[in-house]
């Protein structure tokens, strides 16, 4: 019954849902529409607070098109492949394949959001391999399983509240830093945790489709390029017939290896100084060093890049649009008067589901949860501020951590029905095939209602 009902709402997905860069089209237009309604601000200044923004997002861009290639480049390395194929050994079944991308890829995110390109890298391969995989179905694992990143090491609201001088502290809405142990060490996290690694994957074995007829890899592929040879015969390919200083430097292993030792020299000393630091720029650089290692010549290196760069262009031209959107938000101040009217109702018994309601709402237009808690996260705290006048210093902290983690989790489950971040998963998942946000999408849509009942308890029950 599950899974006919989650076949409609596939069905209804696939038949209304656009594109990911319709749907932020739509989106920028619902935007300007309701700051011109809602808010003071003139036209102009709203369109120009859209042009500002435009920009904003451009060092995230990068970040993500990099951590996608670097990862992706690295699957394409022999000693990878070969591993891969060892693993699939004991791995033989297309429900064994959901449930451990579903449990490995939350553990993964619990590491860092970015990791995320590993999972997909992980199931295209288990695709390619294993018969009967319902591919789409695939992808909405890969994008579900990294949904709990918000509670791990790269949580971006826990992090910015443990940060010295944080813009928070700077405008006088916290007085101190937030440990983490009252956010990603607070027993409502850990309840967090258990659900996206337990839970998660039991929800996914009851939405398993009947049938894979017509949606395995092979039958949504229409190029084969990458697959049918590797990048060591490629690299062979490029040779002269005859001997060349340009092919010798072009395979010059101890060249390429050389600067890979210099790199992880320097990851080493990251480490050693700086403790278990695993942000977004020390992961990529990894990523580089790796697959320097990995392929060993330069010239591998190159065309496993070149393949890797070869379906980056929603990450590319649709984050400008999203960055705009925050633009919008940040200029007409529309986030903000959203989390204002919200907070208006407000009591210390469901002030976290205000903000775990706010932080979902918001992010439909501002999808960074960076971003978003630079939008709403002064009305948040200041609700508590306002609610907690009589609390312990140790209560007020507690709470202001809850409400805080509250917007992330809000943030991070309606990601399941806004397909920004899919971006992140398509260039692995959807080379060489056929697939829109709203073939996958559908799938996600019994997951959402079910974790946004079971987190909206969580944050409002569950003892601080």
């Amino acid at each position: 019954m599950i899974t006919k009902l989650g076949q409609k709402f596939t069905d209804g997905f696939t038949k209304y849902m656009p594109s990911a860069y319709v749907f932020a089209l739509l989106l920028t237009l619902l935007t300007f529409a309701l700051a011109l309604v809602f808010t003071d601000h003139q036209p102009i200044n709203i369109l120009q607070g859209w042009y500002d923004g435009f920009w904003s997002l451009l060092s995230f861009g990068m970040q993500i098109v990099l951590i996608i290639i670097t990862a992706y480049c690295i699957a394409q390395s022999s000693p990878v492949k070969k591993g891969i194929d060892h693993i699939t050994k004991y791995i033989k079944t297309p429900t064994q394949v959901y449930l451990i991308i579903i449990a490995l890829g939350a553990l993964l995110s619990l590491i860092s959001f970015g990791m995320v390109v590993v999972t997909a890298i992980l199931g295209r391969e288990l695709a390619l391999r294993i018969k009967g995989i319902h591919y789409p179905f695939l992808v909405a694992c890969v994008y579900f399983s990294f949904n709990g990143w918000v509670c791990g090491l790269s949580s971006s609201i826990a992090l910015l509240l443990n940060t010295e001088n944080n813009f928070l502290i700077q405008e006088g809405i916290l007085n101190d830093t937030i440990s983490t142990s009252y956010s990603l060490g607070a027993t409502l996290n850990i309840a967090m945790i258990v659900l996206f690694v337990v839970v998660s994957p039991l929800l996914i074995w009851l939405l398993i489709p009947k049938t894979h007829e017509g949606k395995e890899l092979k039958d949504l592929q229409t190029s084969l390029d990458d697959e049918t040879h590797s990048v060591k015969d490629e690299a062979l390919s490029y040779k002269l017939p005859y001997k060349a200083l340009s092919d010798a430097l072009n395979n010059a292993g101890w060249l390429q290896l050389t600067v890979a030792a210099l790199g992880l020299t320097y990851i080493i000393y990251h480490f050693a100084t700086k403790g278990f630091d695993l942000n977004f720029n020390i992961m990529i650089f990894i990523f580089f060093v790796a697959g320097m290692l990995l392929h060993i010549t330069p010239m591998r290196y190159s065309i496993a890049m070149k393949r890797a760069s070869s379906n980056i262009s929603g990450v590319l031209f649709q984050y400008p649009f999203y960055a705009g959107i925050m633009g919008i938000m940040l200029a007409s101040g529309l986030g903000e008067k959203i989390t204002n009217t919200l907070v208006t109702i407000a009591t210390t018994e469901n002030y976290a589901f205000i903000s775990y309601l706010s932080g979902g709402i918001i992010n439909f237009a501002i999808p960074s949860a960076g971003g978003e808690f630079a939008v709403i996260g002064p009305s948040i705290l200041n609700m508590v501020q306002e609610l907690s006048i009589n609390l312990s210093p140790t209560e007020i902290t507690a709470m202001t951590a809850r409400a805080s983690m509250s917007v992330a989790y809000g943030e991070s489950l309606s990601n399941l029905l806004q397909p920004f971040f899919l971006l992140v998963v398509f260039p692995v998942m959807s080379k060489g095939i056929k697939i829109q946000a709203r073939d996958v999408v559908g799938y996600l849509f019994i997951p959402f209602v079910v974790l946004f009942v079971v987190q909206a308890l969580l944050v409002t029950f569950m003892p601080l």
